[in-house]
């Protein structure tokens, strides 16, 4: 269920979608770098003003799925405009910064992004660009990273498979929120 809160600005309406606190696992495989599954936690914020805050935390899996050690970390902005166009600003922890551009798809929540500009630190692995894909199906957020470096050609680097995580205070709203006269045998609810 996507839910659009009220005090969402009115441009992020179309990013609505992205709301909330992911988490999942995917698989990150790349020359030059250890190959692996990983877990991923992702939060998509507002404070109503008219862009979402972003932030990502991903960490190396064992065979059993426990947490072995950090892999990335980013944080940025992401913005829409009345064209569908979106723009994201993105920091990473190994000293790269990047500016992304794309679109949010005709009719359904999926969004397109290339990279238009990237700066790297002195300390930044050669990295040249790349491009994501994030959509919204079936009530998860799934994405794939494409990357490119001198090196390396444009290739996926990254994906992963992302669910909704509920708080205990979204349960408690919702609850809240049931009709006074709803069946307690629940089959009489879908009659």
């Amino acid at each position: 269920m996507i839910e659009i809160p009220s005090d969402l600005h009115k441009d992020l309406v179309p990013l609505a979608f992205l709301l909330g606190n992911w988490a999942g696992a995917g698989v990150h495989d790349f020359p030059g770098a250890e190959k692996c599954n990983f877990g991923q936690e992702v939060t998509f914020t507002h404070d109503g003003r008219d862009f979402l805050e972003y932030g990502s935390r991903t960490w190396v899996l064992d065979g059993d799925g426990n947490k072995v050690r950090p892999l990335e970390s980013e944080h940025g902005f992401w913005r829409i405009d009345a064209d569908r166009k979106v723009e994201v600003t993105m920091t990473r922890d190994d000293g790269v910064i990047e500016i992304w551009y794309g679109e949010l798809a005709e009719g359904k929540p999926q969004i397109d992004l290339v990279t238009d500009a990237v700066a790297r630190t002195a300390a930044a692995r050669p990295y040249s660009g790349g491009k994501r894909l994030y959509g919204y199906v079936k009530s998860d957020l799934m994405w794939v990273g494409e990357k490119q470096t001198p090196e390396v050609e444009l290739r996926p680097y990254m994906s992963a498979h992302l669910k909704k995580v509920v708080t205990p205070e979204e349960v408690e709203r919702w609850a809240k929120a049931l009709p006074d006269d709803m069946p307690d045998d629940g089959i009489a609810f879908f009659k």
